[in-house]
C-alpha cells in the first residue's frame, strides 16, 4: 500500500462535499456571512434553482484588499484565533472553510469594500483557480456571485433535484435566516421575479409575514429568563397546529434540529394536541455561548448544551404554561376565523328586547353518578360539577331566560343562551356569537380536576416480588441519580445490574400496566433530559378516560344556569379551549362576521 498527499484542489472539493451538500447551503453560508458582517440589509438572487447563479449582496463592513485572497483560502477567517473563541464563539460562521469550499466547485466572483475604502476591489475564482485582484465599482458592503454551481464535478449535479426543488430549499433556509435576524432587511428573487421582501421589523412582525397569520395572530407568545438563559417565541394554538414540519428552533440566531429541544416542545403539547397533529412553535434560546458547543457537524445544524437538562425544563414549562393559561386570563381563544378577530375589541352588543325561545322535544334528564369503583376522592371530584348530576324538572314549555345584557365586563365566553340539539351551547359575549361544545368542555374541566387530585398524592402500588427489567447502562445509572424524582412519581426502582433494575413498586393508577414497556423509556428519557413524562401520561391518559365517561353526555339538557356554570368554569381551567383528545372545546363567531352573513350596513 503507497500513501500519497492529496492536491490541495481535491482536498477542497471533499471538504465542499460536506459543506456544500446543495445550493441552499451555499445560500446559508453565504448569508451568515453578510450577517457576521453586521450587514443592515441582504439581497439575494437565485437562478434555475441556485445551480446556474446565487448571488448574494450585502451592506455589511466589507473585506479589504489584502484579504480577498485570504477570504477564498481554506481555513482562512477573521471569526476565531484560538481554542477558546472556539469554546466560545459567538458568530455563525467561523470554521473559514465555507467560501473556499464553494470556489472549488463553481465559479465564484468576490467584490467587497470597506467603509473607507477609495473603491471596491474584486477577485474571481474557476473551480479553485484565483485571478488577481483587481479594482471594481460598489459602495461599502459585499457581493458574491456564485455560477454553474458543480461544474467541474457533474457527478454531484446528478444527485440534485429539479430547479423548482431545489428553489424551495433554497427560500426554506432564506426564511429561516430571515425569522431569527428579523432587525435585518432581506429580499430575494427568483428568476428575475421578487419573491419576498422584508424590512427590518419586530419579531412578531417578522414571523406573521413568513409564516402568516395562524402565528402572527393566533399564536401565543411566550418568554421566560432563567439562569442567564433566555426562551422566548410564539407557539401555535393546538387546533392550528396542522403542519408536519412547522418547528422552527434557533440557538444564538443559528437555525438548529436538536432533539432535546423538539422533544420539550413535544411534551409541553402531549395532552391537547388531535392524534396525527404536529406541535407548531417558532423558539428562540438565548445563551452564553461557552454553554454550548456548536463544532458539531460540518452544516452547524446541531449543537451540545453544557447544561441540557436545565434548559429542557425552561422550554417545556415555558411552552406548557402558556398553552395552559385559561380563558379567563386571555388564554385558549378559538375563534372560527382568527384572521377576522383584530379590531374587534371596540365592539359591544346593545341592550335589545328579548324574544321568548322554546326547546322543543327536550329530552328527558338521566340520571349520572360515578363509577363506585374509582376512588372516593375522584369521586368526589367528578360528582362536585355544578349541578349537573342533578335530575332537571325544568318545564319543556318555559321560555329559556334572556341572558344579562352585555354592558360593563362580559366574561369572555359571555352568557348562555341556548342549548341546541343538546349538545352545544349557543351564548353571547362582548364580541359575538359563541359555540361550546359542552362534554368536551366538560370532559376538560373534569380531566383537570383528576390531575389536581393526583398531584397532591400519588398512591403508590408495593409488588409482592420485585420485577427485574432489562436497560440500557444509561438508564440503570438513571435509576440511581434519580431515586428521589423517581419515589416522588410513585416509582420506586433501583439498579440491579449494569444493564438491569428491580421495579419494587409502582403509582396505583397504573394498575397490571406493563412495565417491560414503560420503565425502560421512562428511565431512558430521564437519562437524556433529566426528568420524564412517561409516567404522567400514562396516568393522564387512564384520567382522561375517567373524565371521558364521567362528562356530561350529548343529548343531556341543561337549564341555563348550568349552562352558565359550565362556561364559567372552562373559563377558569387550565388548557381549557381543548378536550383531553386535542379537540376544541369552543369556538367564536365574531359580530362583524355575522354582519357580513347577512349583508348588514352594505
Amino acid at each position: 500500500m503507497v500513501i500519497s498527499r492529496l492536491p490541495d484542489l481535491l482536498i477542497s472539493q471533499i471538504a465542499a462535499g460536506e459543506v456544500v451538500e446543495r445550493p441552499s447551503a451555499v445560500v446559508k453560508e453565504l448569508v451568515e456571512n453578510s450577517l457576521d458582517a453586521g450587514a443592515r440589509q441582504i439581497s439575494v438572487q437565485l437562478e434555475e434553482g441556485g445551480v446556474r447563479r446565487i448571488a448574494v449582496d450585502d451592506d455589511g463592513s466589507g473585506i479589504g484588499a489584502e484579504d480577498l485572497v485570504l477570504a477564498l483560502e481554506r481555513h482562512a477567517t477573521s471569526k476565531i484565533g484560538s481554542l477558546d473563541d472556539l469554546e466560545g464563539v459567538a458568530s455563525l460562521g467561523f470554521r473559514g472553510e465555507a467560501l473556499a469550499s464553494v470556489a472549488s466547485v463553481a465559479r465564484v466572483r468576490l467584490c467587497s469594500a470597506t467603509v473607507d475604502a477609495a473603491h471596491a476591489w474584486q477577485i474571481e475564482s474557476e473551480g479553485g483557480t484565483l485571478s488577481s485582484v483587481t479594482p471594481a465599482a460598489r459602495a461599502s458592503g459585499t457581493t458574491v456571485d456564485v455560477r454553474d454551481l458543480f461544474f467541474n464535478t457533474p457527478a454531484r449535479r446528478k444527485f440534485l433535484k429539479t430547479a423548482s426543488t431545489e428553489t424551495g430549499h433554497c427560500e426554506a433556509a432564506l426564511r429561516r435566516l430571515a425569522l431569527a435576524h428579523p432587525q435585518v432587511a432581506f429580499r430575494w428573487s427568483v428568476d428575475g421575479k421578487v419573491r419576498e421582501q422584508l424590512p427590518a421589523q419586530t419579531s412578531r412582525e417578522r414571523i406573521a409575514a413568513l409564516l402568516g397569520d395562524a402565528f402572527g395572530e393566533a399564536g401565543l407568545a411566550f418568554e421566560v429568563e432563567a439562569a442567564g438563559v433566555r426562551v422566548h417565541g410564539v407557539a401555535l394554538r393546538p387546533e392550528l397546529a396542522a403542519q408536519k414540519d412547522a418547528q422552527f428552533t434557533f440557538v444564538n440566531g443559528r437555525f438548529v434540529r436538536d432533539r432535546m429541544l423538539a422533544h420539550a416542545i413535544r411534551e409541553a403539547y402531549r395532552d391537547i394536541l388531535h392524534s396525527g397533529l404536529n406541535p407548531a412553535c417558532v423558539l428562540f434560546v438565548g445563551i452564553d455561548p461557552a454553554r454550548v458547543d456548536v463544532n458539531v457537524h460540518p452544516a452547524k445544524t446541531e449543537v451540545r448544551f453544557r447544561d441540557g437538562q436545565a434548559l429542557y425544563r425552561l422550554v417545556f414549562h415555558a411552552i406548557h404554561q402558556t398553552l395552559a393559561v385559561p380563558v379567563a386570563a386571555g388564554g385558549g381563544a378559538s375563534a372560527m376565523s382568527p384572521a377576522a378577530d383584530s379590531g374587534l375589541a371596540a365592539l359591544r352588543w346593545g341592550v335589545q328586547q328579548s324574544m321568548p325561545l322554546h326547546l322543543a322535544d327536550r329530552p328527558p334528564a338521566p340520571t349520572w353518578t360515578a363509577d363506585p369503583a374509582l376512588p372516593p376522592a375522584w369521586r368526589a371530584a367528578l360528582g362536585d360539577t355544578a349541578g349537573f348530576a342533578a335530575p332537571l324538572t325544568a318545564d319543556a314549555a318555559d321560555p329559556i331566560e334572556p341572558a344579562p345584557a352585555a354592558t360593563g365586563d362580559v366574561p369572555p365566553l359571555g352568557y348562555a343562551l341556548a342549548l341546541l340539539h343538546g349538545a352545544y351551547v349557543l351564548a353571547q359575549n362582548a364580541d359575538g356569537l359563541v359555540v361550546v361544545d359542552m362534554h368536551a368542555a366538560h370532559e376538560r374541566i373534569l380531566y383537570e380536576r383528576l390531575k389536581a387530585q393526583m398531584d397532591v398524592r400519588i398512591e403508590q402500588q408495593a409488588l409482592l416480588v420485585p420485577q427485574a427489567i432489562a436497560v440500557s447502562g444509561e438508564a440503570a445509572l438513571a435509576a440511581a441519580q434519580h431515586r428521589d424524582e423517581l419515589l416522588a412519581l410513585g416509582v420506586d426502582a433501583a439498579p440491579l445490574g449494569p444493564q438491569t433494575v428491580a421495579l419494587r413498586a409502582l403509582p396505583a393508577v397504573l394498575g397490571r400496566a406493563d412495565a417491560q414497556r414503560w420503565l425502560p423509556k421512562l428511565l431512558d428519557e430521564w437519562a437524556d433530559y433529566g426528568q420524564s413524562q412517561a409516567v404522567q401520561a400514562r396516568r393522564d391518559r387512564f384520567l382522561a378516560t375517567c373524565a371521558c365517561h364521567g362528562a356530561v353526555r350529548a343529548g343531556r339538557a341543561l337549564s341555563i344556569p348550568e349552562m352558565n356554570a359550565l362556561l364559567r368554569d372552562l373559563e377558569a381551567t387550565e388548557r381549557g379551549g381543548h378536550c383531553n383528545h386535542g379537540r376544541p372545546t369552543w369556538r367564536s363567531l365574531p359580530l362583524a362576521e355575522l354582519d357580513a352573513l347577512f349583508l348588514r350596513g352594505q
